[in-house]
């Protein structure tokens, strides 16, 4: 059964030099009020895998504006101005990963799989920088390796006590996949946290069994 955190505590669990994967597409569905604590506690170092980061002024973009990013991996990052130059004095380090190549990367990492191949970037930059070309069958792929996180940060739409979650549209992109790729995954729940058993089974996106904090956003509070 997941537990009910106040923010700071759980945002707390969030350690220097954590790899976080943080769930949301052009920062919907991206918790904002564990990214609002992470800025206020200082955690540093840390490397993020997002979709997009969106800006400077929403989703984990801010994260990289407030300095604390080390390595950021993503699919695209068009909206982040400040990224090429961060890039290019040496202060972070960039990773780019094809999208889905990016979510079966997670997916590999939280079922267990040995990676990924794909021909998907073979010949681009995503070859020379980040995967590996093998030849199998008389056919060329790139290997990437499972990508795995320290925490996985995600916002829901609901959770009930037990912390089975359901997401609403955006915020299930990539989200899914990253709760069963994570040593601990911490979601901020939207509405007010429900009762266990008010989840009908067949709505519940991920299960209870692999949340491991619920953090009240927002939308209510979990007393009831």
């Amino acid at each position: 059964m997941a537990s009910i955190y106040e923010l700071d505590q759980a945002v707390r669990l969030i350690r220097d030099g954590d790899t976080v994967l943080a769930g949301g597409f052009y920062g919907n569905g991206t918790p904002a009020l564990i990214v609002d604590e992470l800025i206020r506690q200082g955690q540093k170092n840390l490397t993020i895998a997002n979709n997009d980061g969106n800006t400077t002024e929403k989703g984990v973009g801010r994260l990289i504006a407030s300095g604390q990013v080390k390595k950021f991996i993503c699919s695209w990052c068009g909206r982040l101005g400040i990224l090429p130059q961060l890039v290019d004095e040496g202060k972070i380090e960039l990773e780019l990963c094809p999208q889905g190549t990016f979510a079966e990367r997670i997916r590999a990492a939280g079922f267990g799989l040995g990676g990924v191949l794909t021909p998907t970037g073979l010949g681009t930059i995503v070859e020379e920088k980040w995967a590996e070309r093998v030849t199998l069958n008389g056919r060329d792929w790139l290997y990437h390796a499972p990508l795995k996180g320290n925490v996985a940060i995600v916002e829901a739409d609901r959770a009930d006590t037990e912390g089975n979650l359901v997401f609403h549209l955006t915020q299930r992109a990539f989200s899914q996949v990253m709760c069963f790729a994570a040593d601990l995954v911490i979601a901020e729940i939207n509405r007010p946290i429900e009762p266990a058993g008010n989840i009908d089974p067949q709505d519940v996106h991920v299960p209870g069994v692999v949340v491991d904090i619920l953090v009240q956003g927002k939308g209510g509070n979990h007393e009831q």
